[in-house]
């Protein structure tokens, strides 16, 4: 039976007394450290590394320590003859966890092992809880969540996928600053919700005694954006909407819009399927996706195919003449429930959102919904009961949504109506009637498209990752139960 926590800790802490006792500072304010890990694998060469103690195995007067920082991991040699036994009794002192700085020479083992060979060592840090000993000591997925910080120091695996998400954000930017975007910033506390049909976290402001909303999506100020005068102008926003968690959704996420003038659907499509080959060049070096089983092309054109046409292939179903009573049975047997108040449209919607997205596995534009599911899409140029809204799928899910945008205050308060109704029927989905929002584009609004990508979503796409909770550094958990 190993060692109670409890007593592993009061050792380390005794260890810090002993280190004060050799005249050690056991926790100085910085180190210069002059290399990153990575960078000093050329033989010869003088090193100057500072970083956490990962292993450490201990020979008498010689001691071997892998040390790892943010770039990479190495070995490290330290021998008493050459740091001096007075400086090599901080060696029994140290512990897996550790920080420390330390020079010397790069050399290489007769094993063939990159090496620094340590002449002269500094202590920076104590861990006072020891790290499970491998990955193997943190198999539990949510503990992996709640402690990421040892996820990240346990699993190399993590800090990839991390590093990616960083990197693809860093590509967004670089693509939409090249095509001439404005990158700004709208609030996320608002005096009304709106955006996307979403339930809000709802709050009150002590200071006016008000009650305030987390947004549900930067849409309605970027509009404004555009009627000040921008022309081009994307967020990369996070978004807060109190609904449910699965492997996709967390009630905490990150999400990109763009809005360009003169645009329609069309131009938004076409732009967003040149930024996401974009990112994924940037970050993966190729078009080429896994996804699961998948492999997926992102280098040719995209499907595109209409929400009537994706029915009618998948399904079987005719959206013009399939029966109210045709789609009720179809919900019944498998347990669909239409979101909101019942409408044929929205049942529809339902029936295709469960059944078809999980198919559309290529990249893939699914087009011309519904106007019941679309309250801030224009509605289509040919077709009265269809608006120009799009959603991108790729490996069988959702990563962006996007339309050309309601610019008539008319139009855009007839839809809001609607959705009044909707929110006094008990529809809690359904979006607030913005009369400052209808002042705005009183005031004329250009011609205008937008979209919406899920950036942990796209994330996930990008490494091949199963769960949004992987992608996501901190993701809400559960409050965890404590046995008293």
């Amino acid at each position: 039976m190993g060692i109670p926590l409890d007593q592993l800790i009061q050792i380390r802490k005794d260890k810090i007394q002993k280190i004060i006792n050799l005249g050690i500072n056991p926790n100085p304010a910085n180190y210069q450290r002059e290399h990153k890990i990575e960078s000093i694998k050329k033989l010869g060469k003088k090193a100057n590394i500072s970083g956490r103690i990962r292993s450490l195995r201990l020979h008498g007067n010689l001691c071997f320590l892998d040390l790892q920082d943010e770039s990479g991991e190495i070995q490290l040699m330290v021998s008493a003859n050459i740091v001096g036994k007075d400086s090599y009794k901080l060696i029994n002192l140290l512990d897996v966890g550790d920080f420390i700085g330390v020079k010397g020479e790069v050399f290489k083992t007769k094993a063939g092992e990159i090496t620094v060979r340590v002449e002269t060592m500094t202590f920076l840090q104590k861990s006072l809880n020891p790290l499970p000993d491998t990955w193997f000591g943190l198999k539990d997925t949510e503990e992996r969540f709640r402690k990421r910080y040892l996820d990240l120091i346990l699993n190399p695996q993590v800090k990839q996928v991390m590093d990616k998400r960083w990197a693809l954000e860093k590509a967004i930017r670089q693509f939409m600053w090249q095509k001439g975007y404005q990158e700004v910033e709208t609030p996320v506390l608002q005096n009304l919700y709106g955006g996307t049909n979403a339930r809000p976290f709802v709050t009150h402001l002590n200071a006016l005694d008000i009650e305030m909303y987390l947004r549900v999506a930067p849409e309605l100020y970027l509009k404004r954006l555009i009627v000040g005068g921008y022309e081009k102008v994307f967020e990369i926003a996070r978004n807060f909407r109190n609904e449910g968690l699965d492997l996709t959704h967390q009630p905490e996420f990150t999400m990109m819009e763009f809005y360009e003038a003169y645009a329609d659907y069309h131009r938004i499509m076409d732009l967003t399927e040149e930024l996401i080959k974009f990112i994924a060049k940037k970050v993966n070096g190729t078009n080429k996706l896994t996804i699961g089983k998948y492999e997926i092309d992102l280098s040719g054109k995209w499907t595109r195919i209409t929400i009537d046409e994706a029915l009618k292939k998948y399904l079987k179903i005719d959206w013009e003449k399939t029966t109210d009573k045709e789609i009720r049975e179809i919900l019944k047997k498998n347990q669909f429930k239409v979101p909101g108040v019942y409408t044929k449209n929205k049942a529809l919607f339902t029936i295709y959102d469960h059944l078809i997205t999980p198919k559309l596995i290529q990249p893939t534009w699914v087009i011309d919904y519904p106007i019941d599911v679309s309250p801030l899409s224009k509605t289509h140029r040919s077709k009265p009961d269809r608006v120009e809204r799009f959603e991108g799928y790729i490996g069988g899910k959702e990563i962006c949504d996007g339309w050309s945008e309601i610019v008539s205050p008319i139009e855009q308060r007839q839809r809001f109506e609607i959705e009044q109704k909707n929110l006094k029927a008990g529809d809690e989905q359904a979006q607030p009637l913005d009369e400052e929002f209808l002042d705005a584009l009183a005031y004329g609004c250009p011609p205008l498209g937008g979209i919406g990508i899920g950036i942990d979503r796209l994330t996930m796409f990008i490494t091949n990752t199963w769960s949004i909770k992987e992608v996501i550094p901190f993701p809400l958990m559960r409050p965890k139960c404590e046995t008293k």
